[in-house]
């Protein structure tokens, strides 16, 4: 069984400041945010697209955690793959290292470039501009937080084509170093998935960050400011960015 296909874009990364890993994705496949991106805090990030194969991704990161660099981490999981000529999947490890693999048999047209911190994939695309414009953005916004940077990227390599049949869907998901997400953010459904997902970044920026701020810590207790409590006991439109209703 060789599992869903996601002919899509994407951008994993890592934030040499921080260190910070996440995955931005987009497609014209449903939630693909819920089936592309894998993370583990302090271990590493992986997209697995085209034909999805979950497993690949969960080897790749258990291999990572064993102390195997990226490019072995996803040499070793692509060849315990028999279907490994329709994977596309993007790695990059704790330190940085980053690695690619594109089957022969993806849809074209197809490619990645990788560099230090990321690496840049997709299939069935317009052309080229695409994944240019993926790893020319991330390169060129060191300064912003990961999740803004890896947004950027999707909107960079939007302008320029993407995915060739169409848009639908996309995600954003990034870790710092505690065991849930410091943000976890999708457009399952919709005609134009990366701005959706833009209002919704913009959004939670303002009212869901302060509250994931607050919540308990490996090494601390929650902490939640009055703040913050006062600010969720609102009506979605009345708090700062608005969006939501006020309707029960």
């Amino acid at each position: 069984m060789m599992g869903i296909e996601a002919n899509t874009f994407s951008i994993v990364g890592r934030c040499a400041r921080t260190g910070e890993l996440g995955v931005a994705v987009a497609s014209a496949v449903p939630a693909v945010g819920a089936i592309c991106p894998y993370v583990r805090p302090g271990v590493g990030a992986v997209t697995t697209q085209s034909w999805v194969n979950p497993y690949l991704a969960i080897t790749i990161l258990d291999a990572l955690a064993d102390g195997a660099n990226a490019e072995t981490a996803l040499a070793r999981a692509i060849e315990s793959d028999s279907e490994a000529g329709l994977r596309q999947v993007g790695v990059v490890d704790a330190m940085g290292g980053s690695a690619v693999w594109t089957g022969e048999s993806c849809t074209t047209w197809h490619d990645s470039k990788t560099g230090d911190d990321f690496s840049a994939q997709g299939n069935m695309l317009t052309g080229p501009d695409v994944i240019a414009a993926l790893a020319a953005t991330f390169e060129a916004n060191p300064q912003d937080s990961l999740a803004e940077r890896l947004l950027k990227c999707l909107e960079a390599a939007q302008a320029v084509g993407g995915d060739k049949r169409g848009k639908q869907a996309a995600g954003l998901l990034v870790f710092g170093s505690e065991a849930y997400a410091k943000v976890d953010l999708r457009v399952d459904e919709d005609p134009a998935p990366i701005a959706r997902l833009r209002e919704t970044y913009e959004i939670a920026k303002l009212q869901l960050m302060p509250f994931v701020e607050g919540m308990p810590k490996r090494d601390a207790p929650s902490a939640f400011p009055p703040s913050v409590m006062e600010l969720l006991l609102k009506s979605p439109p009345e708090r700062p960015g608005g969006g939501g209703s006020d309707q029960p």
